[in-house]
């Protein structure tokens, strides 16, 4: 998995949400407003979802590539299909 993926930047995406659930934590003891809250944890869903993005992204650009490259196409376009639709289920 590694190998289609820059796993630095994932690391980075993942340390920033985890950061902005800890905020959000603290914010519930802290009794912010729960519009705030809100707005925060819509934040966190959005950075959580670019991270799928960039997974699928690289996912296609790798492991989709070199499968289809390698003449085992139907089998590849099976699992990019079961990957995109477990994707699709994160919103």
């Amino acid at each position: 998995m590694r190998q289609c993926m820059d796993a630095d930047n994932l690391h980075r995406r993942l340390n920033k949400i985890m950061g902005q659930l800890r905020a959000i934590d603290k914010m519930v003891d802290e009794d912010v407003p729960c519009e705030d809250v809100l707005i925060q944890l819509n934040a966190a869903k959005g950075a959580l979802h670019k991270v799928g993005q960039v997974i699928l992204e690289g996912h296609l650009n790798h492991c989709v590539r070199e499968g289809i490259e390698h003449g085992d196409a139907d089998r590849t376009i099976s699992e990019f299909a079961k990957a995109v639709e477990q994707f699709s289920r994160m919103t």
